[in-house]
């Protein structure tokens, strides 16, 4: 499968956000062509993490099918990105992952099970995020399949929780996707190490796409989004910066490591 991986410095406004993903988009077009576009955490909207972002999605509405419209147009399948969704059994709202086919259908979602909270007060960075002021958490795991690969879908925080990903093996999942926005000090303690992690214990690609940048007075992420092997190679690395990078990923690959490390999914958890 031919893919690209943006990864984004957004803003509170979704059409400054929308904009950069086009150019992106466009831009891996004219290296590759390309049939999935992965997309980091709150890429639609981002706010400042103590209050939910004015923009909610929800299905059928503006901002909906605005996103929706960016995997017609460019007739790829749109994965991974997540954006602040109206939740109907609560004050709180959802960081929900977004998955569309080429034609616009809706694949699946997956709501964020493993809300971030830090601590970093009595740091150099100063970093206090409690997301559950903000948001309400998912309740299950979810995969979607897309011809030979079936992918783990997962949010950020949610990396800290190998059991999800061993679960997600024991599904006959291939792929990772693991859209983030991973702020600067966590970023870069853990997030190589763990999500290389995740890629070699499950024998699985990983496509963890990050936001970057200064975003508002309280968030600042870290980048490097990466593209890891299932032996845990990194394949890509987007640094610091926003940009796109494509890549061909083949599925026999994860045979060849699945053979080689011959480890068997535990079907009696599936």
């Amino acid at each position: 499968m031919k893919i690209a991986i943006i990864q984004l410095c957004s803003a509170l406004e979704p059409e400054a956000n929308l904009s950069k993903i086009q150019k992106f988009i466009d831009e891996a077009k004219s290296q590759m062509d390309i049939e999935a576009v992965f997309l980091p955490e709150v890429f639609y909207s981002m706010s400042n993490g103590v209050e939910p972002t004015p923009h909610l999605v929800e299905k059928g509405n503006d901002h909906y099918n605005k996103i929706r419209q960016l995997a017609i147009k460019n007739k790829v399948y749109l994965l991974g990105g997540t954006a602040a969704t109206k939740n109907h059994n609560g004050a709180k709202v959802l960081n929900r992952n977004y998955n569309f086919s080429p034609m616009g259908v809706e694949l699946t979602s997956y709501d964020k099970m493993h809300l971030f909270s830090v601590d970093l007060s009595e740091t150099e960075s100063k970093t206090v995020i409690d997301e559950s002021m903000v948001y309400a958490s998912g309740d299950k795991p979810q995969t979607l399949d897309i011809g030979p690969w079936k992918m783990g879908l997962s949010i950020c925080f949610d990396l800290r929780f190998p059991e999800l990903y061993r679960s997600y093996f024991d599904k006959g999942v291939n792929l990772i996707t693991i859209s983030s926005a991973f702020t600067v000090p966590t970023g870069k303690a853990h997030w190589e190490v763990l999500n290389r992690a995740r890629a070699i214990e499950n024998q699985s690609y990983v496509v963890a796409t990050n936001q970057w940048g200064d975003h508002n007075e309280k968030i600042k992420t870290y980048g490097h989004s990466l593209l890891i092997n299932p032996w845990g190679e990194v394949l890509i690395d987007l640094g610091e910066k926003e940009g796109v990078a494509t890549y061909e990923i083949d599925i026999s690959e994860v045979e060849k490591v699945r053979k080689r490390m011959n480890v068997k999914p535990n079907l009696s958890l599936v």
